[in-house]
């Protein structure tokens, strides 16, 4: 019997995301911080719940527009914090939603039972690229987080720390259903090159 086309056509990166993405058609991923001493609400992993089966590809073209910032840290809960960084100007300040991952969104505040609930996203050291995302559900706003929303879509919650914020900014965010599931994702950062197939590890530019 020869070896089945799939098996050839598994890589390494996927093996790398096999820790975070559980093959049963739920995925999950792991709570992490990208750094310690913060203050942490009540937060618990961000799961889609559906099983996903065979779809036609995603097209070219996700209806998406930029984020609206609903609320931002200031210098002194940022000192609170022990953070010393510098505050982007919220005009240079952007980030895209997508129409289908602001509707995700909104789904997670009707299932939570609550407005605030949303995701949270940061960056972290890690990864076979240097820089690797995480993503959690998120019962409300920590003081150093930046609170953005769809401008249309609402409530649309996601949550971004201050200095996770630097290396996301001008970013996609999406939510796209595939053969191994369905998950929250980012894309088109600016600020990264190269990385590895499952999207989640990432180089820094130069």
């Amino acid at each position: 019997m020869s070896t089945p086309r799939f098996a050839l056509l598994v890589s390494t990166c996927l093996r790398h995301a096999a820790d975070t993405y559980m093959r049963s058609g739920i995925i999950s991923t792991p709570i992490t911080r990208l750094r310690t001493g913060s203050t942490l609400h009540k937060t618990r992993s961000f799961t889609s719940s559906s099983i996903v089966h065979a779809v036609p590809p995603a097209p070219v073209h996700v209806p998406k527009s930029t984020a609206f910032i609903s609320s931002a840290p200031t210098p002194d809960e940022l000192k609170a914090q022990e953070l010393d960084l510098d505050i982007i100007p919220e005009e240079n300040i952007k980030l895209e939603l997508t129409n289908r991952a602001a509707e995700q969104l909104k789904s997670i505040t009707t299932r939570e039972h609550s407005p605030s609930a949303g995701l949270r996203i940061a960056v972290e050291s890690g990864g076979c690229h240097g820089y690797q995302y995480t993503m959690e559900l998120a019962s409300e706003r920590n003081t150093e987080d930046y609170h953005f929303t769809h401008p249309a879509i609402i409530p649309s919650n996601i949550y971004i720390d201050a200095v996770s914020l630097g290396l996301l900014n001008g970013s996609t965010i999406d939510f796209a259903t595939e053969l191994i599931g369905s998950s929250f994702r980012i894309v088109a950062n600016p600020q990264a090159k190269g990385g590895c197939g499952c999207g989640i590890s990432w180089e820094m530019k130069d």
